[in-house]
């Protein structure tokens, strides 16, 4: 029998190998003899890193630099290399530079964060000769545009006197001019694969500023200017680049960062469908008799190309049952959820807060798979047992 493990992490309790992990510990209690094919998955967000370094094949590796965080102190992010396709790629997750989680940056003013480090750790790797990239742009606590990570790579932000101005929404409010003549000319040769699952356009109603502001630390008093503020880069900026982007899907990802990107050439695609393609989940499931996936919760959100909803729809094409099992799983969406997956389950068999179930979570995860092996080996006894008297 072969099971294929392909959940996503539980934010702020596993990262997705150790998902895997847990749920292989109970199902092989009870199936000793199942061969177990762990495929950690990601959308994008955090955890993407880990999700492709876990399955990726030997000579892939953990690397890091040192950078400018959002808040404008050093950073040592993590990255990933990879050979994908036949090529050396790099894999970035904006969340290890910029990361929302950077209690540091965070304290400084919204306004005043930038993306710079992203666009120096993009330099350091021209450097070293990599011309592909799986950019997640999950997880980013900026919103300045993207206008940081072009100004790292050469790209003159400048005001009405000619005098530089700062890659930030508070900088950028004195934007008069912007110029293409220093940027990395390196990147016309690129492929730049951005995986995200947002598709909002960077300004307006649904735009970055307005939409996922706030979460930063945005007030609704600051959304018409900064919003304001970016609509004028971005004019510029297209204008400068002789790309028009700003309205594509996903341009308003990471404060913008998905039109920086998109500006220097990058193509928006779903995240989850990405890792899939990377850590090889088709070849996984092409023989598979069962499969389990998951989050740390689980409602109609799901169904929104999170990566439990793309693990069931690739299984789907190889006729394999896909279970649920998530830390929670919102009620109300049982049935939405249920058409697409052979049981949804939660973790907690009683009454239990969320910090007590986020910190047992990996004892959770392996009886709840011990239990689910269960009534797959009762169900593969009886279906036994029943051609047996049929002969």
């Amino acid at each position: 029998m072969r099971i294929v493990l392909a959940p996503d992490s539980f934010k702020g309790s596993l990262p997705a190998p150790e998902v895997c992990a847990a749920l292989a510990r109970g199902l092989s209690h009870v199936l000793p003899e199942a061969t177990i094919l762990a495929r950690p998955m990601a959308d994008g967000g955090e955890g993407t890193l880990d999700a492709i370094l876990a399955a990726a094949p030997a000579g892939a590796r953990r690397e890091t630099a040192r950078v400018t965080g959002a808040g404008g102190e050093p950073v040592v992010a993590a990255y990933g290399l990879v050979d994908h396709a036949g090529a050396p790629t790099a894999v970035i997750e904006v969340a290890q530079v910029v990361g929302i989680t950077d209690d540091a940056a965070m304290r400084v003013p919204v306004r005043s964060r930038s993306t710079r480090g992203l666009g120096q750790l993009l330099r350091i790797l021209l450097d070293r000769g990599v011309r592909r990239f799986l950019v997640g742009l999950g997880g980013s606590s900026t919103n300045d545009g993207g206008s940081g990570l072009l100004a790292a790579l050469g790209v003159e932000l400048t005001d009405a006197k000619g005098a530089p101005v700062a890659p930030t929404p508070d900088g950028l409010a004195a934007l008069a001019r912007v110029a293409t003549t220093g940027f990395d000319a390196r990147l016309a040769h690129c492929e730049i694969r951005i995986l995200s699952d947002v598709n909002n356009p960077l300004v307006g109603p649904l735009g970055a500023t307005a939409i996922f502001g706030p979460q930063k630390g945005v007030r609704s008093d600051e959304v018409a200017s900064i919003d304001a503020t970016l609509d004028a880069f971005a004019r510029r900026a297209q204008d400068a680049f002789g790309r028009a982007v700003a309205e594509r899907p996903g341009a308003g990802a990471a404060g913008g960062l998905g039109f920086a990107f998109q500006l220097v050439g990058g193509v928006v695609q779903s995240g989850a469908e990405v890792v899939a393609e990377v850590v090889g989940l088709d070849a996984a499931l092409s023989d598979a008799d069962w499969a389990l996936t998951g989050e740390g919760r689980s409602d109609r959100q799901t169904l929104l190309a999170k990566a439990p909803f793309v693990v069931a729809q690739h299984a789907a094409k190889f006729d394999v049952p896909v279970t649920l099992v998530s830390g929670a799983v919102d009620a109300a969406a049982l049935d939405a959820l249920g058409a697409h997956f052979a049981g949804c389950f939660g973790l907690a068999d009683g009454p239990m807060d969320l910090a007590s179930s986020m910190a047992h979570g990996a004892a959770l995860l392996e009886a709840r798979a011990a239990n689910l092996a269960r009534l797959l080996r009762a169900h593969r006894i009886r279906r036994t047992g029943a051609r047996r008297d049929t002969a």
